[in-house]
């Protein structure tokens, strides 16, 4: 009876906490495995918490391993071509209508203006006086007569002179919609030509080209809106690559133009620009 009860030193907590209890109701099965449970756990998500950190690092290196070696391209761009100036077609000018025959002049009538000579008088012709005999028959009196009247004369009006003619200089309309080739002022670019010429060398990527072509020429062409943008850019080289990257570049140059003008007022303008570079 008395080994019965002495105290084992050996028995653990859960089983002196169950002891003399129903320990197949599950809780001392539960405690029991909880520890093996809770390491397993840990160990387990501090794998998947490895996995999913290192995965990425992983992948990234064999993107490395199988990339292609990059080349390395040598562009010496050409900043200015003086010897190539850009050269504006120039077209010629209808020939100007020809001129108005002369005006036949209208023959001058002679004019003969008639004058009136004046009237002179007429010598007096003396009668002698009747006899006293024949006075005696008649009575003497004082009769009124009418004068002779004369018209007057007014003189014709003169000629009619030649008249004067005033030519009007009529300017030609200026379309808001055309697009000009000619024009009085050209478009203008903030700094003048070079300084677009050197946006565009800085701004083109050589990494698309292969390096090996040489030198490559294109011309680009592309509308100056009225308002100084930039429209309808279009390269017509023979290299597509050259082509296509002249064209970004062209349309990723933000500044704006002056515009052209025709009779002071803002039109637009389609300009050209020979662009070259060499590709060693």
């Amino acid at each position: 009876m008395a080994e019965d009860n002495a105290y084992n030193s050996n028995l653990t907590l859960d089983e002196i906490v169950f002891e003399n209890r129903n320990k197949a109701y599950g809780a001392y099965d539960l405690r029991r495995s909880y520890r093996s449970v809770l390491t397993k756990s840990f160990i387990l998500g501090t794998i998947l918490f490895l996995v999913a950190a290192i995965t990425p690092f992983v992948i990234m290196k064999i993107k490395q391993m199988n990339a292609k070696e990059a080349t390395e391209v040598n562009a010496n761009l050409i900043d200015i071509l003086p010897e190539e100036p850009i050269i504006e077609e120039v077209v010629e000018d209808e020939p100007p209508p020809p001129p108005p025959p002369p005006k036949e002049e209208e023959p001058q009538q002679e004019v003969i203006q008639n004058v009136v000579p004046e009237p002179v008088k007429a010598p007096k012709v003396e009668t002698p006086p009747p006899p006293i005999t024949k006075q005696l028959e008649t009575t003497t009196g004082l009769i009124a007569q009418e004068g002779v009247k004369t018209p007057s004369y007014t003189p014709p009006p003169p000629p009619p002179g030649p008249t004067k003619s005033t030519t009007v200089e009529v300017k030609p309309q200026v379309s808001e919609t055309q697009v000009y080739t000619e024009v009085e002022q050209l478009a203008e670019f903030p700094g003048g030509i070079n300084s677009f010429r050197s946006k565009v060398n800085s701004s083109f990527d050589t990494s698309v080209m292969d390096g090996d072509e040489g030198t490559v020429k294109t011309e680009v062409t592309f509308v100056v809106e009225r308002d100084g943008s930039i429209t309808d850019v279009k390269a017509n080289g023979s290299n597509k690559d050259f082509n296509a990257e002249a064209i970004r570049t062209v349309k990723s140059i933000k500044n704006k133009w002056a515009p052209a003008k025709i009779n002071g007022q803002a039109v637009r303008y389609r300009f050209r620009m020979p662009l070259t570079m060499q590709f060693e």
